[in-house]
């Protein structure tokens, strides 16, 4: 069963992120394009030096892999911290009066501070996995100019100031493209976290129709409404159920 500020978090975060990545999902493809691009007009000034620049590609992908993966489970944790501090605050709230009359405060907000620094500690994680690949992604223009030149010198391959210029046109044109590529990684993976919840919000069991309203006929039962030896609880799958063997007729 979800609570009140566990859909806000709904709301307020995983629908804004879903809203907004069909425009980061057209930046993937272009991003790429121009990188495409740019290696074939760097094969026509190079020639075969522009495999360098495609091996530091390469492998900046490859390195980057298993971190998107890390900063995907770290952004899954986070927002299920998110939710279970906004879960909480909300009940609070709700309950304050409850709260004052039996002089809960403290007690409540120390349980609140605890979720809050695990709430924290999942926003360092995410932004460090984020700045990291920011470095990584700002850096590479001077790898891959690195490395070109230095094949250049390595194979042999003749500089002048047509190729050189051109080179360093193109790369000054890819700095773009590169720099937005941590923000990219970001958004997609903040969208497939957000798309996963919004999913499981939707398949909850009691948002099903099919479980919704039943009919059930049974001999020797003349009220609208029975109940026997029933356990009703707010959360799912849990042991201690809010209200245990509960007989009701209607």
């Amino acid at each position: 069963m979800y609570s009140g500020g566990e859909i806000m978090n709904y709301v307020t975060v995983d629908a804004y992120r879903i809203g907004e990545f069909p425009f980061w999902f057209h930046q993937t493809w272009t991003t790429a394009l121009q990188l495409c691009v740019a290696l074939v007009v760097l094969f026509h000034a190079v020639v075969i030096a522009t495999f360098a620049s495609l091996v530091v590609i390469v492998l900046i992908a490859l390195w980057n892999t298993p971190l998107a993966k890390l900063q995907h489970k770290f952004q899954s944790r986070l927002m299920v911290a998110q939710d279970a501090q906004l879960k909480a605050s909300t009940k609070v709230l709700v309950n304050m009066k409850l709260l004052k009359l039996y002089a809960w405060e403290n007690h409540f907000k120390i349980v609140i501070e605890n979720l809050r620094k695990v709430e924290c500690k999942c926003i360092n994680a995410v932004q460090l996995q984020k700045a990291y690949n920011t470095f990584v992604y700002w850096s590479s223009s001077v790898l891959l100019s690195a490395a070109t030149f230095a094949a250049c010198y390595f194979l042999k391959v003749p500089l002048h100031e047509n190729n050189v210029f051109t080179f360093i046109a193109t790369l000054r044109l890819d700095q773009d493209p590169i720099s937005i590529v941590p923000d990219v990684i970001g958004v997609v993976i903040q969208a497939k976290v957000a798309f996963a919840r919004i999913r499981k919000l939707l398949e909850a069991p009691e948002l099903q129709s099919a479980r919704a309203r039943r009919s059930c006929y049974s001999k020797g039962v003349s009220g609208s409404i029975f109940i026997k030896s029933a356990n009703f609880s707010g959360e799912e799958n849990t042991s201690k159920p809010s209200l245990a063997n509960m007989n009701l007729e209607v």
